[in-house]
């Protein structure tokens, strides 16, 4: 069995990569910071006995992705398990942060995932068989003033997913395809978003866990925690203004 892992050099794709190394799975990771890669490359072979294979890409570069799947695709065939992690944002008014870093957000969040989705899906659906799980967040169902891009990116994954799940079921297929909308997770986002959060974070680990053992039970959207799943259910309860403005400033207070 092969999962490719985007963003697995930290966070929650580290921690997916380790739950599918427990599994037996072996292992694809990509992320633009070798160093990591290598030393999870070690540990997971060390630990779970797999192999796993290193690819450092910027996702940015859509070229790139494109390349990457069809490597993948000679070497080793049809994915079993598809898990676009990589992901970042930005904190601050909309005037006032940086375009070069939302394009590259958009890129990122949106491009490479909906291309590795895309060409994947491909390729499962004529084998009737495979998981796709797309990490978005609770940000996708609602504004999100003060983080604007994010928050947009995030809505397109679900949105997205959603979409094709839909498309799946009238097609009778067997590929199970899952969004992963955590609340706030103790990782390395804060930093590149220039964020502090103020409220509990959950350990990523605990994300990764419940999200593989959920997709792998065919779960369609994923929340890791009762509060968020509530959140959830007032984001549909609750107009978009008042949810706006709530998110306004409780993203206020996030930038340091």
């Amino acid at each position: 069995m092969i999962a490719l892992v985007t963003g697995a050099s930290s966070g929650i794709g580290r921690d997916i990569a380790r739950e599918l190394a427990k599994r037996k799975y072996n292992l694809i990771i990509v992320a633009r910071n070798e160093e990591s890669l290598k030393e999870l490359k070690k540990e997971l072979e060390d630990i779970y006995s797999v192999e796993v294979d290193i690819r450092v890409l910027d996702l940015i570069d859509r070229e790139g992705c494109k390349k990457l799947y069809n490597d993948v695709k000679g070497k080793y065939g049809t994915l079993d398990v598809l898990v676009n992690d990589a992901g970042f944002g930005t904190c601050g008014d909309f005037t006032k942060t940086s375009l070069e870093k939302e394009l590259g957000i958009i890129d990122t969040n949106i491009v490479a995932l909906h291309i590795l989705t895309k060409l994947c899906l491909i390729d499962m659906e004529k084998e009737n068989k495979g998981y796709i799980m797309n990490v978005a967040s609770i940000a996708g169902f609602m504004p999100g003033p003060l983080m604007t891009t994010y928050y947009a990116s995030k809505s397109y994954v679900v949105r997205l997913t959603q979409s094709i799940i839909g498309e799946l079921k009238r097609k009778k297929s067997k590929v199970k395809v899952s969004v992963l909308c955590p609340g706030p997770v103790k990782t390395n986002f804060q930093k590149v978003a220039d964020v502090k959060f103020n409220i509990v974070e959950a350990k990523s680990a605990d994300v990764a866990r419940i999200g593989i053992r959920k997709m792998l039970k065919g779960k369609k959207v994923i929340f890791t925690q009762f509060h968020i799943k509530l959140t959830r259910i007032f984001s549909k309860i609750l107009p978009d203004s008042f949810m706006g403005f709530c998110c306004y400033f409780i993203q206020k207070r996030k930038i340091q």
